[in-house]
């Protein structure tokens, strides 16, 4: 995630705003998204940047190899991909762009996070858990044999760490009508963090519609009786390209380099007084550095968002 903000975390965020008390919704039905089986891409994640000089950044070999297994493991499953190319600090960089067939192409539902890590380590959980637990969601709209209303649209960006590049160049390329067809964009970056919070983009500020997906994501964690607290993430995260565009936007985080309150450690448990993420933009950001219980939870948040929202 990139660090030139810092988030603003507050369960109170909302009060006075005319937001703060978000209506309950009725989720869909999804299927449970295996944690072991976004573990075991973290691990391949991990093994890319261990082959790759320890890391999978811009411009630097390990971050091509994530693209190019990542786009694999699509194309086997039936996905429409292509890979859009962009220039940044003298290196090409890459994003990933998945389509499902079928759906309203006029009316599409998209799904992203960052795939790149700093170049100071191997970007596990920063943005390796959003990364894999958005594809495991993919995979399993193809193995459910899931029928949406809405077109989905799936993408993993590159040079997030170098200021939202990817994404920014993305919705910068399409034409004022593609832009149009894309009604509401969620967006996953750091879903495991070791010390993790529950937060839920804050639709205050955000373009209408944003609320829809606040709402659904509140409603997913309150379902398992986990109480989220809203977080204003500002431009911090490849939402901000989308919501400048107008588009209604939301998504979950643990939390990077924040401090855990004695409040939230008695709610979520963890460590007060300690970071979310110790290891935030470290080498030490590893598979050894993942909560695999937020990550489960944050997994299957995001299916409950995407057959909810998907119609």
């Amino acid at each position: 995630m990139k660090a030139l903000l810092t988030a603003l975390v507050t369960a109170g965020a909302l009060v006075g705003s005319g937001l703060a008390d978000a209506q309950p919704v009725r989720l869909a039905a999804a299927p449970d998204i295996p944690v072991s089986a976004v573990r075991a891409d973290l691990d391949q994640l991990q093994s890319i940047a261990s082959a790759n000089g320890g890391n999978r950044a811009h411009g630097r070999p390990g971050y091509l190899a994530s693209v190019n297994w990542v786009k694999s493991k699509l194309d086997a499953a039936g996905f429409t991909t292509r890979v859009q190319s962009f220039s940044r600090n003298g290196a090409t960089g890459y994003n990933l762009i998945a389509d499902w067939p079928g759906g309203d192409t006029d009316d599409v539902l998209m799904l992203g996070g960052h795939l790149d890590s700093v170049s100071a380590g191997p970007g596990i959980n920063d943005n390796g858990t959003g990364s894999a637990s958005i594809l495991e969601v993919a995979l399993a709209v193809r193995s459910s044999g899931f029928q949406p209303r809405r077109h989905l649209r799936f993408a993993w960006w590159g040079a997030e760490e170098l200021g939202l590049v990817g994404s920014t160049h993305y919705v910068n390329s399409l034409s004022t009508t593609d832009r149009s067809r894309i009604k509401t964009y969620l967006n996953f970056d750091m879903t495991g963090s070791p010390n993790p919070g529950y937060f839920v983009y804050s639709a205050s500020g955000q373009p209408s519609g944003s609320l829809r997906v606040q709402q659904v994501l509140q409603q997913y964690f309150s379902s398992i009786g986990v109480q989220s607290e809203l977080t204003s993430v500002g431009g911090r995260s490849d939402h901000a390209a989308f919501a400048r565009a107008g588009i209604p936007v939301g998504g979950t985080f643990t939390g990077a380099e924040g401090i855990k309150t004695s409040a939230q450690a008695q709610k979520w448990g963890g460590q007060a007084g300690v970071a979310y993420d110790r290891c935030y933009h470290r080498s030490c950001d590893t598979t050894a550095n993942v909560n695999a219980t937020a990550l489960d939870r944050n997994a299957d948040a995001i299916a409950s968002a995407l057959w909810t929202l998907a119609g």
